[in-house]
């Protein structure tokens, strides 16, 4: 139902009109969606001219649906409170960063009575797939929320799974970048034993992707136009995620260090465990 009392398409609040957010904006205004959009760069502005610019972040609370893409949880913490402590009882924040599930914890408690309605909604795919509808999107929160939810991401997503409740998402999400991390590895590492036994990294990649070792991981190598930019793409968005993924687990009492071994061994540069996973991993062997 929109704010005038009538049934409606909710109106969306966006923050995050980035690589991934831009294309979601597109797709929501073609859907229909009024949008409140909030974006710094005069460039991203004048593309998305359709949407109801706003000059300051907390103006996009004024909706039924305020939609989130920022980068990590130290941006969600910086932009979102402020947000959170405007919207009204009723509105339910989208969070599609990948990060730490507590963050949305900390969020809530800015919402009315401690208690925002906020769904996580961690992605798999790329830009390319935003802009084909064809995003797959976890959600994790409670029914009512989700319900809402589904009604705003649907304009990008073609798949739409729920999890269970808020911060499922993000935990489904951070174990398949924990995976898509180890598959690239790997498949990275055969690119360059395949250069070593005198194969060409493209012949590689496409016999592979036709044959059982084939990838998404492969895929998206191919796609980015070879192992050098793929590997300038992902690593620092997979570095934020392992590190986030290391900090769940550990607070969980969860052993991930195979997968994590995997996931940091090899041609990407991932670094060091964080930390809180080292004493984790140092009490799980005592």
């Amino acid at each position: 139902m929109g704010r005038g009392g009538r049934m409606s398409m909710p109106t969306v609040g966006f923050l995050g009109a980035g690589q991934i957010g831009e294309p979601m904006v597109e797709r929501l205004l073609a859907a229909g969606h009024r949008v409140r959009l909030y974006a710094r760069r005069a460039e991203t502005r004048e593309r998305l001219s359709a949407a109801k610019l706003v000059a300051e972040p907390v103006e996009v609370a004024a909706s039924d649906v305020v939609v989130s893409c920022l980068y990590d949880d130290a941006q969600m913490l910086e932009v979102l409170p402020e947000v959170v402590a405007a919207m009204e009882s009723r509105t339910v924040l989208v969070s599609h960063t990948t990060g730490r599930p507590d963050t949305l914890d900390r969020l809530a408690a800015y919402g009315p009575g401690g208690r925002a309605a906020i769904v996580d909604a961690a992605f798999s795919g790329t830009a390319d797939a935003v802009r084909a509808g064809r995003l797959v999107v976890y959600l994790g929160g409670e029914p009512e929320h989700l319900a809402t939810a589904r009604q705003v991401v649907g304009a990008y997503a073609g798949t739409v799974l729920t999890t269970g409740a808020r911060g499922s998402a993000l935990r489904t999400k951070l174990l398949n970048n924990l995976l898509f991390a180890a598959v690239s590895q790997l498949t990275l590492g055969a690119v360059e034993a395949g250069k070593a036994l005198g194969i060409e990294e493209s012949a590689l990649l496409d016999a592979l992707a036709v044959g059982s070792g084939g990838s998404t991981a492969g895929r998206y190598i191919t796609a980015r136009g070879g192992a050098e930019p793929f590997v300038a793409t992902v690593t620092p968005y997979l570095r934020k995620d392992l590190e986030a993924c290391g900090d769940v687990a550990a607070q969980a009492g969860v052993d991930l260090s195979t997968l994590l071994t995997a996931a940091r061994s090899g041609p990407i540069r991932l670094g060091d465990p964080s930390p809180s996973e080292t004493e984790h991993l140092h009490e799980d062997h005592d």
